[in-house]
């Protein structure tokens, strides 16, 4: 579908994916950005970048797509994560109730999906996640960070598989491993606390791998990395991250390259 430039809406969770993604929509030519933020979630300086922004708690969906309709808003885009934690501490309004019952699992892709449909009701499309952010996502390769030896690539490609497993049973999208054996697999906890637990296992030279879902809904859920997590693996006794090729979006690429070399992390897409 063709792209409306004139006016377009982000759904901001945390971390600098939606200043990144407002950076490329202006460049993009976009004249009009209307935000949907969350408490304790996203950025306020988000409210300087854009033409208008109304907070909101995690649960109210009725209350976001009222603002949407009232904005004009026909396209959106998911950008950013919301704490695990945050989905615990829901407090939703009547429409997200009627839309929770109708559920009979409830993970990213199917209320994340459902979510899609409730706004395709409103004449609300929700676009990928990746929108105008093509660029971000790598090539197979070295991206960054120090030369990695053959056998640190064997443990990449293990990993991958692992986590292309455990992606296809909606457990998690990242695995730890070290010399072939599998340290942690990502649940609800979060990507940053799972590298913390398989790093603290591994005790230096582990492997993390992020991949996309098989089938991934490219509207949300899209596998990131950004300075936080080269940071994050530093601490955590994690020095090669391999993420998927055309499917992962980095965020931050300067000062990522910049933590990657300096803490000497290397990151490579497979």
């Amino acid at each position: 579908m063709s792209l409306d430039l004139s006016s377009m809406a982000l759904i901001a969770g945390n971390g600098i994916y939606p200043e990144t993604f407002v950076a490329a929509a202006r460049k993009a030519g976009v004249k009009r950005l209307v935000a949907a933020a969350f408490l304790n979630e996203t950025k306020p300086e988000l409210e300087k970048l854009v033409e208008s922004i109304e907070w909101f708690r995690v649960g109210q969906l009725g209350k976001m797509i009222s603002y949407f309709k009232k904005q004009g808003i026909k396209q959106t885009v998911m950008v950013g994560q919301i704490a695990p934690k945050n989905l615990f501490d829901l407090r939703p309004d009547i429409r997200t109730l009627l839309m929770l019952a109708r559920l009979k699992q409830r993970n990213a892709e199917t209320l994340f999906g459902a979510i899609g449909d409730e706004m395709a009701k409103d004449g609300i499309t929700l676009l990928p996640a990746t929108t105008f952010l093509e660029d971000l996502m790598p090539a197979r390769g070295h991206v960054c960070g120090p030369a990695i030896k053959k056998r640190r690539w064997e443990d990449a490609d293990y990993g991958f598989t692992i986590a292309k497993e455990s992606s296809r049973l909606d457990i998690g999208q990242t695995v730890v491993v070290k010399n072939g054996t599998v340290l942690a697999v990502e649940a609800f906890e979060g990507t940053n606390e799972a590298v913390k637990r398989g790093g603290s296992l591994g005790r230096g030279g582990a492997t993390m791998v992020k991949v996309s879902k098989p089938n991934q809904d490219m509207r949300f859920d899209v596998p990131v990395i950004g300075p936080d997590t080269i940071r994050n693996a530093a601490q955590s006794g994690v020095d090669l991250i391999a993420v998927e090729a055309g499917k992962t979006l980095i965020l931050g690429l300067e000062e990522l390259q910049r933590e990657s070399q300096v803490l000497k992390v290397s990151v490579i897409a497979l």
